[in-house]
């Protein structure tokens, strides 16, 4: 089956004040996934944030939860998030030593899994995971801050994973916007991060399209 475009409006950028407002707009606006960015202050130097969070905002909505976990230790954490309502678990490479339990247990608690690698890993220490994974989110800043710059060799590793697995959910975060989409989804990346493109646009509906459209054009047609 083709990899469908998911589009996944990072609410970093979003009024935490409004979160829920700001949730409905992303999806009404049509967005797929809300990526919700998890940082610890202490895997990466930003603190952001936890359950709680999650969790209120599942009381205002059904949509999919995708949590991108900067955090040590994210064996902790599974069951909190997973009571709070989370719908994909996706965790850093770097954090763990036991990466194939950890899929397990996300599995065993609900959630889909996800596995992030950031930009100075290689890309063939996600090869023996892929087929326990439900999606593979390539890093195209380091993780940390929203409104970096996109480090564009990075988007080789998505090259070599869509050429391995053709069906694969290929998640791309860091720098995506107009400008530099194409570059992403040319290598196969479906499901598309976005932050300060999407929510500081005039028309956050119009990136969004524009978003899917590049990658209906590079990878779900081509496919």
């Amino acid at each position: 089956m083709a990899p469908q475009p998911k589009i996944a409006p990072s609410m970093l950028s979003s009024d935490f004040a409004q979160l829920a407002a700001e949730a409905k707009r992303m999806i009404d606006y049509g967005a797929d996934y809300l990526h919700m960015d998890v940082m610890d202050g202490h895997f990466v130097p930003n603190l952001t944030m936890g359950p709680p969070i999650i969790k209120s905002l599942r009381k205002h909505t059904d949509a999919f939860l995708d949590c991108h976990l900067m955090v040590s230790n994210p064996e902790k954490w599974v069951h909190d998030f997973a009571k709070a309502g989370a719908s994909l678990y996706c965790f850093h490479i770097e954090a763990t030593d036991d990466a194939s339990g950890l899929i397990d247990k996300i599995h065993a608690a609900g959630m889909k899994a996800g596995l992030a690698v950031k930009p100075k890993t290689k890309v063939d220490v996600v090869f023996p995971l892929v087929e326990k994974l439900d999606q593979v989110l390539i890093m195209t800043v380091e993780p940390g801050f929203g409104g970096q710059k996109f480090m564009e060799d990075c988007v080789e590793k998505v090259r070599i994973l869509r050429s391995k697995y053709p069906e694969l959910d290929i998640e791309v975060d860091g720098g995506l916007g107009p400008d530099t989409i194409d570059k992403a989804t040319s290598a196969g990346a479906n499901v598309i991060v976005a932050g300060t493109a999407i929510f500081g646009a005039p028309s956050p509906k119009d990136v969004i399209s524009i978003l899917r459209d590049s990658v209906l054009r590079n990878v779900t047609n081509k496919a």
